[in-house]
């Protein structure tokens, strides 16, 4: 029999909140993390609001701002969800072996230094000519090292082994938006295998940056309802017009059960399934068919040795985009069949915008905490159906429900699909 595996610790930094607590009343209450881009001048963009961390720094969770300050955003957002999952788990009071103890994280690329690349552009193209030697002459002259290794994705997964002396397998990888539902996927099948008995996992990312902002609003994927920056996300509403980004961490413990048992840990819920599929179709494209993520719930399901009757709840990936939702909405109808109307459907990204790399570890929270509460997140915002988007998105408000088994949905740019199945533990 493979080893079954638990959630022992949680933590948490997004717009809506600094915690889980505070996240989960938020998102119950249906409130909002977007607003007006602060953190350089949108001014002249498409787009000029955001979802972002607000008045969070490293000193929350007792770590030295200065020994920091050099690290990447998301990096910082990492080692605080980090720290609050390792907290909330007590698995380093637990006697636990290193080299049983990895991490495994879907973390995207740090701090991008917009103002030093500029001025590397502008010292190597004079008088309309671009001289290659003197761009990396500036380059010498202008770039930090420091600084430029932290843009590396694994560094925060380096930076969280260092601190918990967690010298087992340590991984990261960049699905885009299903990065980090696949790095707990992929931390799973480790703890499954027994090459670790516990893994650190989730992820973190900003790209709230003029490159990252540049390159979504050339995709034409990011909403510009400027006016009204709260209601700008609004998945599977027929006035949607692209998502809102956010940023932060989302961090799990997870924990081979038996060893969670002995040392007498609070268990959040099991992950039951893990499904990941490419669409090998497009690049930035869903295939209209929505194959590829028909493949990952399936695969997620079967894997948890569940039946589709047995979901009570889907967070959706629910993006906002006109193509996505309308996709993942037909996934879900030829999953679930004929019960595909009994099945709530919500996205959370309508409140906390997409955290992209971490959007997946957070909603898999969500879903924990869906179970462990008995209430369904709404999505806010669903004001104008869509007859192309018919199924149940628990809409604006929060709903009581007693849900035994649920599913996660990450989608990622690339074809990447990734459907997590959590249940709740009743020992």
């Amino acid at each position: 029999m493979r080893r079954r595996v638990v959630v022992t610790g949680l933590g948490m930094i997004n717009p809506m909140g600094h915690d889980v607590a505070t996240v989960w009343k938020g998102l119950c209450e249906g409130e909002s993390g977007v607003g007006y881009t602060t953190l350089f001048d949108a001014s002249s963009f498409p787009t000029r609001i955001a979802a972002e961390v607000k008045n969070w720094s490293v000193s929350s969770v007792g770590e030295s701002t200065e020994q920091w300050e050099r690290r990447g955003r998301h990096t910082r957002f990492a080692i605080g969800a980090g720290k609050q999952a390792v907290s909330d788990s007590g698995i380093l009071d637990s006697s636990l072996d290193p080299p049983r103890f990895g991490v495994y994280t879907g973390c995207g690329e740090g701090n991008q230094d917009f103002i030093a690349f500029a001025r590397m552009m502008a010292a190597g193209l004079q008088d309309g000519t671009y001289s290659p030697e003197r761009f990396i002459k500036a380059g010498i002259e202008t770039l930090d090292p420091a600084v430029e290794l932290e843009q590396e994705p694994n560094m925060p997964a380096a930076h969280l082994a260092g601190m918990f002396n967690a010298q087992g397998p340590n991984f990261n990888c960049l699905t885009a938006c299903a990065a980090s539902s696949q790095a707990v996927g992929e931390a799973t099948e480790i703890i499954r295998r027994g090459d670790a008995d516990v893994m650190l996992s989730g992820g973190a990312h900003s790209m709230i940056h003029p490159f990252g902002v540049t390159g979504f609003n050339l995709l034409t994927a990011l909403s510009e309802s400027n006016e009204e920056p709260t209601k700008a996300s609004r998945p599977f509403d027929a006035k949607r017009n692209g998502f809102v980004l956010g940023e932060g961490a989302a961090m799990v413990v997870l924990e081979e059960l038996e060893r969670a048992k002995r040392r007498g840990a609070a268990i959040y819920g099991e992950v039951l399934g893990y499904g990941s599929t490419a669409d090998a179709y497009r690049i930035t494209d869903i295939p209209p068919d929505g194959h590829g993520g028909i493949a990952s719930m399936r695969m997620a399901i079967h894997d948890a040795g569940l039946s589709p009757s047995d979901i009570g709840y889907v967070n959706a990936h629910g993006t906002s985009t006109t193509v996505n939702d309308k996709v993942e909405t037909l996934a879900c109808r030829t999953v679930f069949g004929e019960d595909a109307m009994k099945v709530p459907v919500s996205s959370t990204k309508s409140m906390m915008g997409h955290l992209i790399a971490a959007a997946g570890v957070t909603e898999m929270i969500v879903c924990l905490m869906a179970i462990r509460h008995g209430v369904l997140p709404p999505t806010i915002n669903y004001e104008f159906p869509d007859p192309t988007c018919d199924l149940d998105y628990v809409p604006n408000q929060a709903r009581e429900a007693r849900v035994r088994y649920a599913l996660n949905n990450s989608f990622g740019f690339g074809g990447q699909n990734v459907t997590l199945c959590l249940g709740g533990f009743d020992g």
